[in-house]
């Protein structure tokens, strides 16, 4: 059993992980500023609340982007006893061919989830995660990354949106009824979650064009579950624990191969 951990800018994903199956998850915020200790004790109050004996784990693996606590995961992680702790990036195997200008600067997130769908689906395929951030990723029929595109989240931009213009509120993440709003929060409800599925259904589009061919779509992240819905799109397959999976599998090409 390994524990697979996903940083977040907004959520920190911890999962308990057996022979690939995810026995168990929590999600706690992200936290910047906080301590080895502080996180020792939220890693560990998140395992034993879901009855995961982390004493018997192989080790760990991280995925982050969020640099700056990433070293104090790692020791918080010592502090619980778990002492193997790999972390996505640079000198680690993750079978990805990246053929981004840059492969250095794509984000581990991307990554990961990259890994995760090619190990269940054919590509060619397009991988969108709505967090904080909404990223797509471009994946060739050889299985090569392209590359993507990074949009707001949904919440950053309501967010925005009400912290920029005095008479907007600040309203709940929900898909409404409607895409001609009839009051403030259905109309910002309706720019933010249906404009978003809207926004993707073009992406994908504009994606598979220039790819050359239909592709599969894969959606994972917070929101996913609330805008692919509203897609036109409606073979958009939805998976939660993309992430996970794909720490997972970096675990094995790393640690058993």
């Amino acid at each position: 059993m390994i524990i697979a951990i996903d940083v977040g800018n907004t959520n920190v994903v911890i999962g308990s992980i057996d022979e690939g199956r995810i026995e168990s998850s929590a999600r706690i915020t992200t936290n910047r500023s906080g301590t080895v200790y502080e996180y020792a004790l939220a890693v560990k109050s998140a395992l034993d609340f879901n009855g995961v004996d982390f004493g018997s784990a192989e080790g760990a693996i991280i995925s982050s982007v969020v640099p700056a606590i990433t070293d104090t995961l790692k020791s918080a992680l010592g502090v619980i006893g778990i002492r193997k702790v790999l972390t996505v990036g640079s000198g680690l195997k993750t079978g990805l061919n990246i053929k981004i200008d840059d492969p250095a600067q794509l984000g581990s997130d991307m990554v990961v989830g990259a890994v995760a769908a090619l190990a269940d689906i054919k590509p060619p395929m397009i991988i969108i995660d709505m967090g904080t951030a909404t990223t797509l990723s471009a994946i060739a029929p050889d299985g090569s990354f392209l590359g993507g595109a990074i949009a707001p989240g949904v919440v950053l931009s309501l967010d925005a949106l009400a912290g920029g213009a005095s008479l907007l509120p600040k309203v709940p993440i929900a898909a409404p009824r409607h895409s001609i709003g009839t009051n403030t929060v259905d109309s910002m409800q309706s720019g933010a979650v249906i404009g978003a599925a809207c926004m993707l259904d073009g992406m994908i589009d504009k994606m598979e064009a220039e790819i050359g061919e239909p592709c599969a779509v894969v959606a994972t992240g917070g929101l996913a579950g609330v805008v692919t819905p509203l897609c036109r799109r409606k073979d958009i397959v939805l998976d939660p624990d993309l992430l996970l999976k794909g720490l997972w599998v970096i675990w094995e090409k790393n640690v058993r191969r």
